[in-house]
């Protein structure tokens, strides 16, 4: 038996039984665990509460070498209030926390996904006078999580031929094959409006004030579609 601790985000919570739950945990040291919570529903003094999403909790973690570990601790440590009580913020969380859940590799740390991740959170609870609204938020986030997991779009050049495409020109894109794909290596089935393809390359390099909610919607359907393709969950 080895006692694990971490900071974590809950990503997804089912009942089990009479009073107990089991939950997906994303954390910061050891990847994506699968826990049962042993009367979490009777409200459990040691958990706290604190299984809701969106908040980071810290945990502590029975692991036996199973497919499930036993959570006998967790408490949060970072309230965002202001996420649960802004309708879009909350819902650009909850499609952030499922990616994660679909991304990240069971027991394998993910920091520079995790670090995304968390950035994303605290940004939609510090919406006060903010650049940005939760959509473009979160399509910027979405491009960096599949960088940080290896799964990175190339909008810049074909993926195949490495052949660059000038900004100011529409582009095929193939999420599956890691981004655009001239006519000369076959082209894709979708394409990218020039300005959508300006908008994405704001957005990877970070530049959410250039990019309104519309060309954030383009970008934020791509990104969907990019982790659709490598993990195979339904859009």
């Amino acid at each position: 038996m080895t006692l694990l601790e971490s900071d974590a985000l809950v990503v997804r919570t089912v009942e089990f039984g009479e009073s107990d739950v089991v939950a997906t945990l994303v954390t910061e040291r050891f990847g994506k665990l699968g826990v049962i919570a042993r009367g979490a529903r009777k409200g459990s003094r040691r958990l706290g509460g604190a299984l809701e999403p969106v908040h980071t909790v810290s945990v502590l973690v029975e692991d036996k070498g199973k497919e499930l570990s036993t959570l006998k601790e967790s408490r949060i440590v970072r309230l965002r209030e202001a996420v649960v009580q802004n309708l879009g913020s909350l819902d650009a969380a909850g499609i952030a926390l499922r990616w994660a859940r679909h991304l990240f590799p069971p027991r394998t740390p993910e920091p520079d996904g995790w670090r995304v991740l968390i950035d994303l959170l605290d940004r939609l609870d510090a919406r006060s006078g903010a650049a940005a609204s939760p959509r473009t938020e979160l399509a910027r986030a979405g491009l960096a999580m599949l960088t940080a997991v290896g799964w990175g779009l190339e909008l810049g050049r074909c993926v195949v031929c490495a052949r660059a495409c000038p900004e100011d020109k529409a582009a095929f894109v193939d999420p599956a094959k890691g981004g655009l794909v001239c006519m000369r290596c076959g082209g894709a089935r979708s394409v990218l409006a020039a300005p959508e393809r300006r908008a994405a390359l704001a957005l990877a390099a970070g530049r959410v004030e250039d990019v309104d909610d519309a060309l954030a919607a383009s970008v934020l359907n791509l990104v969907d579609e990019a982790m659709a393709a490598h993990t195979g969950f339904e859009r």
